[in-house]
């Protein structure tokens, strides 16, 4: 018997024209180039989840670096004398405290100054 298969074609085709949607010209229009287009969009979607992580974390580290400056230490400096005096705070508290709790931010460099002049 022969099967035809129109309900599924139009099924897998609407899938991928939606996910298209937004994108100019035939690649939102033309199931080849709109399905080309989505599975590499998916594939720098994935890279770019793995990218952000890289990203914030040299934001913090520069935000922290600029902070800890401020008050005459450098990043590495700062961070051992943190890990000496015991204080486990991670990079993106860190980073918080640095641009919007300045005083508290200083006072966290101070402790780090105590811990290595120790």
């Amino acid at each position: 018997m022969r099967v035809k298969r129109g309900l599924a074609g139009h099924r897998r085709h609407k899938k991928y024209l939606s996910a298209a949607k937004g994108f100019r010209g035939g690649r939102s229009r033309l199931y080849r180039t709109a399905r080309e287009a989505v599975e590499r969009s998916l594939q720098n979607s994935f890279t770019g989840r793995k990218l952000r992580k890289r990203d914030f974390r040299s934001l913090w580290i520069l935000r922290i670096n600029a902070g800890a400056r401020l008050s005459g230490l450098s990043y590495s400096r700062f961070m051992h004398g943190l890990k000496v005096a015991g204080i486990a705070l991670n990079r993106k508290v860190l980073a918080d405290l640095a641009v919007y709790k300045k005083e508290d931010f200083a006072q966290v460099v101070e402790l780090a100054k105590a811990a290595l002049s120790k």
